[in-house]
């Protein structure tokens, strides 16, 4: 038997374009985890329904038809026909789950091939979140030089010069 590299068998770029944030978490929809799977989605939910309490709210949910048709929007894909009902959201952990539900080999390595794009996404988001943080930080120093160097430009405020002569004093 000859293994395939799970680099090879599925492109990053592939498995990070069907990531979403969706409800401020970062899924994968169930018909793009069947495609990468390479099986119905029905089966899919159906292995997943068999092993429900794998699958807390936390690990997978079902869309409201408002994401629903948000996400068919956002994808450009057809309303013409396809589900009756919204699909299901899983989550990193529901996505880590699904390898104990799916036993064949390609889901092991399509697995991992997932696994490691969310790690990779966190870390670039951490990347990412650590730079704003500097040039945030940057800014500040910035902005507090501009003032202070603008005081410096600034001319000084002309002396005030004593009155000339008697000055009757206020009563």
């Amino acid at each position: 038997m000859v293994k395939t590299s799970t680099s090879s068998l599925i492109p990053v770029e592939r498995i990070a374009s069907c990531i979403y944030l969706i409800r401020g978490k970062k899924v994968m929809i169930d018909s793009d985890l069947a495609a990468l799977y390479q099986v119905e989605t029905f089966n899919l939910n159906k292995a997943v329904k068999r092993n429900a309490a794998r699958f807390p709210e936390d690990f997978r949910f079902q869309l409201s038809r408002e994401e629903a048709k948000n996400l068919t929007f956002q994808n450009g894909i057809s309303s013409w026909g396809g589900r009756r009902t919204p699909p299901y959201a899983f989550t990193e952990q529901g996505v880590a789950m699904l390898s104990s539900v799916l036993r064949s080999d390609r889901a092991a390595q399509v697995n991992v091939a997932i696994i490691r794009t969310f790690v990779k996404l966190r870390e670039i988001l951490a990347t990412h979140e650590e730079l704003a943080r500097k040039v945030a930080q940057h800014d500040r120093q910035i902005g507090a030089l501009f003032e202070y160097v603008k005081t410096l430009l600034e001319p000084p405020p002309a002396p005030k010069k004593p009155p000339i002569g008697f000055i009757y004093p206020k009563t």
